[in-house]
């Protein structure tokens, strides 16, 4: 294993997953549930896209670069509509609301947010660059610890930021800034998707 190899993939998929779409899926996620939760059940699902993207590298990276940036466009967009589209319930949006009956049922929080996570992250940018640095570097394990822990770091800061964020700003607000984010991301890769 190299060190170089997984300091420098750290820091590229670190710097890459903070705006995405994931980040505010468990952020969201740790507004609503406990956020140990919630950080267990992003982490596993990071576990299983970490490795597809690293056991895959080569493929992935030989994929034409419009396809990438198609699917990448319809990604963020399909995300951006749900969170400005998708009404937030009224008691789940109080600040208060942060345990709820499922809280009672731990495992259906861990499967919940390893499902949105498990989704959201399928062919996402840090996925796809996971994939290329396996494919230049030839070190699956140093790019896998490097991915991996950067997107483990990033999810308990979501999971955990949620609730304190929720203190401040309401849900709605949050999905509302999430969606916009998330549309300029589309708009972004459809600009690209056109360029190119």
């Amino acid at each position: 294993m190299s060190p170089e190899i997984v300091f420098g993939v750290f820091g590229l998929i670190f710097v890459a997953e903070i705006p995405d779409k994931t980040m505010i899926a468990t952020l969201i996620l740790g507004s609503r549930h406990r956020p140990m939760l919630v950080w267990i059940g992003a982490v596993g699902a990071f576990a299983v896209q970490v490795a597809l993207a690293v056991a895959v590298g080569r493929a992935l990276a030989l994929l034409p670069h419009r396809w990438v940036e198609g699917g990448t466009a319809a990604l963020f967009g399909a995300g951006a509509a749900y969170l400005l589209a998708v009404p937030e319930r009224r008691e789940q949006a109080r600040a208060g609301a942060s345990v709820t009956s499922g809280e009672r049922r731990g495992w259906r929080t861990v499967a919940t947010a390893f499902a949105v996570i498990t989704v959201g992250e399928l062919g996402d940018l840090t996925q796809i660059l996971t994939a290329d640095l396996s494919a230049r570097y030839h070190q699956p394990l140093s790019v896998f610890v490097g991915a991996f822990g950067a997107l483990a770091l990033v999810s308990a800061v979501g999971a955990y930021g949620g609730n304190a964020l929720l203190r401040v700003v309401p849900v709605a607000r949050i999905r509302m800034a999430g969606g916009l984010v998330l549309a300029g991301f589309a708009a972004y890769s459809i600009v690209s998707l056109v360029r190119g």
